[in-house]
Protein backbone atom coordinates (compact mmCIF):
# COMPACT_ATOMS: atom_id res chain seq x y z
CA UNK A 1 0.00 0.00 0.00
CA UNK A 2 1.13 3.62 -0.51
CA UNK A 3 3.09 4.41 2.26
CA UNK A 4 1.04 7.76 2.77
CA UNK A 5 -1.97 5.81 3.36
CA UNK A 6 -0.72 3.22 5.25
CA UNK A 7 -2.93 1.88 8.22
CA UNK A 8 -1.61 4.56 11.17
CA UNK A 9 -2.98 7.39 8.40
CA UNK A 10 -6.28 5.43 8.26
CA UNK A 11 -6.31 4.52 12.32
CA UNK A 12 -5.72 8.50 12.76
CA UNK A 13 -7.85 9.23 10.51
CA UNK A 14 -10.96 7.48 11.58
CA UNK A 15 -9.56 7.68 15.37
CA UNK A 16 -9.96 11.34 15.25
CA UNK A 17 -13.52 11.55 14.20
CA UNK A 18 -14.30 10.12 17.19
CA UNK A 19 -18.15 9.21 16.86
CA UNK A 20 -18.81 10.67 13.32
CA UNK A 21 -17.97 8.80 10.28
CA UNK A 22 -15.64 10.21 8.18
CA UNK A 23 -17.28 8.90 5.13
CA UNK A 24 -20.79 9.12 6.43
CA UNK A 25 -23.30 5.87 7.29
CA UNK A 26 -25.51 6.10 4.12
CA UNK A 27 -24.29 3.62 1.32
CA UNK A 28 -22.74 4.53 -1.62
CA UNK A 29 -24.97 5.39 -4.24
CA UNK A 30 -23.49 3.11 -7.10
CA UNK A 31 -23.34 0.32 -4.15
CA UNK A 32 -27.20 0.71 -3.76
CA UNK A 33 -27.94 1.12 -7.65
CA UNK A 34 -26.32 -1.90 -8.55
CA UNK A 35 -27.21 -3.93 -5.36
CA UNK A 36 -30.32 -6.02 -7.09
CA UNK A 37 -28.05 -7.13 -9.31
CA UNK A 38 -25.86 -8.82 -6.89
CA UNK A 39 -26.65 -12.57 -6.36
CA UNK A 40 -27.51 -14.16 -2.92
CA UNK A 41 -24.57 -15.09 -0.60
CA UNK A 42 -21.27 -13.94 0.64
CA UNK A 43 -19.88 -10.92 -0.30
CA UNK A 44 -16.35 -9.53 0.53
CA UNK A 45 -16.12 -5.87 0.90
CA UNK A 46 -11.96 -4.46 0.34
CA UNK A 47 -10.89 -1.68 1.92
CA UNK A 48 -14.00 -1.21 3.57
CA UNK A 49 -13.09 1.27 6.51
CA UNK A 50 -15.74 2.23 9.02
CA UNK A 51 -18.47 -0.25 7.66
CA UNK A 52 -21.23 1.71 5.73
CA UNK A 53 -21.26 -0.27 2.72
CA UNK A 54 -20.67 -3.67 4.32
CA UNK A 55 -23.46 -3.16 6.87
CA UNK A 56 -25.85 -1.99 3.78
CA UNK A 57 -25.36 -5.20 2.35
CA UNK A 58 -25.60 -7.09 5.93
CA UNK A 59 -29.17 -5.69 5.96
CA UNK A 60 -29.90 -7.18 2.39
CA UNK A 61 -29.42 -10.61 3.70
CA UNK A 62 -25.55 -11.23 2.75
CA UNK A 63 -23.14 -12.61 4.92
CA UNK A 64 -20.20 -9.91 4.47
CA UNK A 65 -16.94 -10.21 5.51
CA UNK A 66 -15.27 -6.44 5.34
CA UNK A 67 -11.82 -6.35 5.26
CA UNK A 68 -9.12 -3.58 5.91
CA UNK A 69 -6.25 -2.55 7.06
CA UNK A 70 -7.50 0.02 9.52
CA UNK A 71 -8.46 -1.72 12.75
CA UNK A 72 -9.97 1.54 14.22
CA UNK A 73 -12.04 1.60 11.01
CA UNK A 74 -13.45 -1.82 11.38
CA UNK A 75 -14.04 -1.50 14.80
CA UNK A 76 -16.09 1.66 14.12
CA UNK A 77 -17.61 -0.58 11.29
CA UNK A 78 -18.73 -3.28 14.14
CA UNK A 79 -20.16 -0.62 16.07
CA UNK A 80 -22.38 0.57 13.07
CA UNK A 81 -23.46 -3.32 12.59
CA UNK A 82 -24.36 -3.65 15.88
CA UNK A 83 -26.61 -0.58 16.14
CA UNK A 84 -28.62 -1.57 13.09
CA UNK A 85 -28.74 -5.34 14.35
CA UNK A 86 -26.56 -6.98 11.87
CA UNK A 87 -23.26 -8.97 11.71
CA UNK A 88 -20.05 -8.66 10.24
CA UNK A 89 -17.24 -10.61 10.16
CA UNK A 90 -13.92 -8.27 9.74
CA UNK A 91 -10.68 -8.97 8.86
CA UNK A 92 -7.71 -6.71 9.14
CA UNK A 93 -5.34 -6.88 6.34
CA UNK A 94 -3.31 -5.03 3.84
CA UNK A 95 -4.43 -5.94 0.19
CA UNK A 96 -0.64 -6.30 -0.36
CA UNK A 97 -0.97 -10.03 1.23
CA UNK A 98 -4.38 -10.00 2.01
CA UNK A 99 -5.77 -14.04 0.25
CA UNK A 100 -8.62 -13.85 -1.41
CA UNK A 101 -9.67 -17.99 -1.78
CA UNK A 102 -11.08 -18.76 -5.50
CA UNK A 103 -14.48 -19.61 -5.94
CA UNK A 104 -15.83 -18.31 -3.00
CA UNK A 105 -17.63 -14.80 -3.79
CA UNK A 106 -21.08 -14.35 -4.88
CA UNK A 107 -19.72 -10.58 -5.29
CA UNK A 108 -16.60 -8.37 -4.37
CA UNK A 109 -17.04 -4.91 -3.66
CA UNK A 110 -14.48 -2.42 -4.39
CA UNK A 111 -15.70 1.33 -3.69
CA UNK A 112 -13.05 3.80 -3.75
CA UNK A 113 -10.41 1.58 -2.93
CA UNK A 114 -7.74 3.54 -4.36
CA UNK A 115 -4.45 1.35 -5.08
CA UNK A 116 -1.03 1.65 -6.38
CA UNK A 117 -0.46 0.31 -10.25
CA UNK A 118 1.64 -2.40 -9.11
CA UNK A 119 -1.08 -3.72 -6.91
CA UNK A 120 -4.00 -2.98 -9.31
CA UNK A 121 -2.26 -5.64 -11.48
CA UNK A 122 -1.79 -8.07 -9.07
CA UNK A 123 -4.97 -8.10 -6.88
CA UNK A 124 -7.53 -7.29 -9.51
CA UNK A 125 -6.97 -10.88 -11.37
CA UNK A 126 -7.06 -12.72 -7.69
CA UNK A 127 -10.44 -10.82 -7.07
CA UNK A 128 -11.78 -12.03 -10.89
CA UNK A 129 -10.78 -15.80 -9.42
CA UNK A 130 -12.05 -15.07 -6.31
CA UNK A 131 -16.06 -15.15 -7.53
CA UNK A 132 -18.07 -17.93 -7.48
CA UNK A 133 -19.41 -18.80 -11.37
CA UNK A 134 -22.00 -15.88 -11.76
CA UNK A 135 -20.54 -13.69 -9.25
CA UNK A 136 -20.28 -10.19 -9.75
CA UNK A 137 -17.71 -7.08 -9.54
CA UNK A 138 -18.68 -3.63 -8.16
CA UNK A 139 -16.10 -1.16 -8.39
CA UNK A 140 -16.15 2.34 -8.23
CA UNK A 141 -12.87 4.57 -8.11
CA UNK A 142 -11.99 8.18 -8.65
CA UNK A 143 -10.76 9.21 -12.28
CA UNK A 144 -8.05 10.85 -13.20
CA UNK A 145 -10.13 14.22 -14.07
CA UNK A 146 -11.00 13.84 -10.30
CA UNK A 147 -8.01 16.49 -9.93
CA UNK A 148 -9.90 19.26 -11.39
CA UNK A 149 -12.67 18.58 -9.04
CA UNK A 150 -10.85 17.90 -5.51
CA UNK A 151 -13.98 17.01 -3.27
CA UNK A 152 -12.58 13.62 -2.35
CA UNK A 153 -10.03 11.05 -3.35
CA UNK A 154 -6.30 10.75 -3.41
CA UNK A 155 -5.90 13.91 -5.50
CA UNK A 156 -2.29 14.28 -4.51
CA UNK A 157 -1.37 10.92 -5.84
CA UNK A 158 -2.76 11.03 -8.90
CA UNK A 159 -1.45 7.36 -9.48
CA UNK A 160 -4.36 5.80 -7.68
CA UNK A 161 -7.10 7.30 -9.99
CA UNK A 162 -8.02 4.78 -12.40
CA UNK A 163 -9.81 5.42 -15.62
CA UNK A 164 -11.71 2.48 -17.89
CA UNK A 165 -9.05 2.00 -19.84
CA UNK A 166 -6.74 1.24 -16.11
CA UNK A 167 -9.37 -1.40 -15.09
CA UNK A 168 -11.45 -2.60 -17.50
CA UNK A 169 -9.03 -5.41 -19.17
CA UNK A 170 -7.09 -5.92 -15.54
CA UNK A 171 -10.02 -8.62 -14.41
CA UNK A 172 -9.84 -11.77 -16.39
CA UNK A 173 -12.82 -13.15 -17.84
CA UNK A 174 -14.91 -10.92 -16.26
CA UNK A 175 -17.91 -9.75 -18.11
CA UNK A 176 -18.80 -6.14 -17.77
CA UNK A 177 -22.42 -5.50 -17.64
CA UNK A 178 -22.17 -1.75 -17.01
CA UNK A 179 -18.54 0.06 -17.59
CA UNK A 180 -18.59 3.77 -17.55
CA UNK A 181 -16.89 7.23 -16.24
CA UNK A 182 -19.44 9.85 -15.48
CA UNK A 183 -19.72 12.92 -13.31
CA UNK A 184 -21.61 12.75 -10.49
CA UNK A 185 -22.38 14.34 -7.25
CA UNK A 186 -20.97 12.62 -4.56
CA UNK A 187 -22.17 12.97 -0.81
CA UNK A 188 -20.29 11.17 1.85
CA UNK A 189 -19.74 12.40 5.29
CA UNK A 190 -16.92 15.26 5.42
CA UNK A 191 -14.62 12.73 3.08
CA UNK A 192 -16.45 12.91 -0.43
CA UNK A 193 -18.69 16.09 -0.46
CA UNK A 194 -19.24 17.41 -4.57
CA UNK A 195 -19.07 16.93 -8.03
CA UNK A 196 -16.68 14.62 -8.59
CA UNK A 197 -15.39 12.49 -11.81
CA UNK A 198 -15.53 8.52 -11.27
CA UNK A 199 -14.95 5.55 -12.75
CA UNK A 200 -17.86 2.55 -11.98
CA UNK A 201 -18.08 -1.17 -13.08
CA UNK A 202 -20.32 -3.72 -12.67
CA UNK A 203 -19.42 -7.04 -14.27
CA UNK A 204 -19.74 -10.75 -13.71
CA UNK A 205 -17.81 -13.90 -13.48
Amino acid sequence: MAKSFDSPFWDNRYGNAGDDFVFGTTPNDFLVACADHLPPGPVLCLAEGEGRNAVFLAERGHAVTAMDQSEVGLAKAQQLAASRGVTLTTVVADLTDFVIEPGTWSAIVSIFCHLPPDLRRVLYPRVAAGLRPGGMIVLESYHPRQVEHATGGPVASPELLVSLDDVRDAFPGITWDLAHEIERDVVEGHGHTGRAAVTQLLGRR
